[in-house]
């Protein structure tokens, strides 16, 4: 297998619970399921790591997904309903960094994280997260600590405010790098 191969994820989703019904394969990004699949209600992951959306355009409620099957989304975590896009996440091999900010646009007290931090409360005293720039890395954030709760998948670039990007209410309070011991 070639190096280019082996970064490849596949994921095949299935239209009905236990993987019947129809079915769609892809190795990319997919911003609407609903060109290919009614509805989505499974799917087996059969390498590489995947950020699933119960919306269209990367919207909604996310759910990370590796190697697997999933013959069930109504019992994950989270979903309302099917699964409408997914992203397939790069394997990063290097340093992670990424910087938390307490409020909008990068204000208040700030931190810069190498490694997974599971309560930002317990480790900085930060009440709170509102923004971000990632520099390295992928990382899922989590609104409660210990890594659970909702979840938001971050890729590298600067994000000034979850709110906007449809993330009202919701406060992160864990962070933890994708690492290539999830592929």
């Amino acid at each position: 297998m070639t190096t280019t191969g082996m970064n490849m994820g596949k994921i095949i989703f299935y239209e009905d619970k236990n993987f019947q019904g129809r079915s769609y394969e892809t190795s990319s990004d997919c911003p609407d399921m609903t060109s290919y699949l009614s509805k989505c209600h499974s799917c087996r992951v059969e390498s590489g790591c995947f950020m699933a959306y119960d919306r269209s355009n990367y919207m909604g409620n996310q759910y990370f997904l590796k190697r697997g099957e999933y013959s069930d989304y109504q019992r994950m975590n989270g979903f309302n309903d099917c699964i409408r896009s997914c992203r397939m996440i790069p394997m990063h091999r290097g340093q992670f960094r990424m910087k938390i900010y307490e409020r909008e646009n990068f204000g208040g007290q700030s931190y810069e994280l190498m490694d997974d931090c599971d309560n930002i409360q317990d480790r900085y005293r930060m009440s709170d997260c509102q923004s971000c720039h990632v520099m390295d890395g992928h990382w899922l954030m989590y609104e409660q600590p210990q890594y659970r709760g909702r979840m938001m998948y971050m890729r590298p670039g600067e994000y000034r405010s979850f709110r906007d990007m449809g993330m009202s209410g919701q406060r992160f309070m864990s962070m933890k790098r994708i690492m290539d011991s999830c592929y």
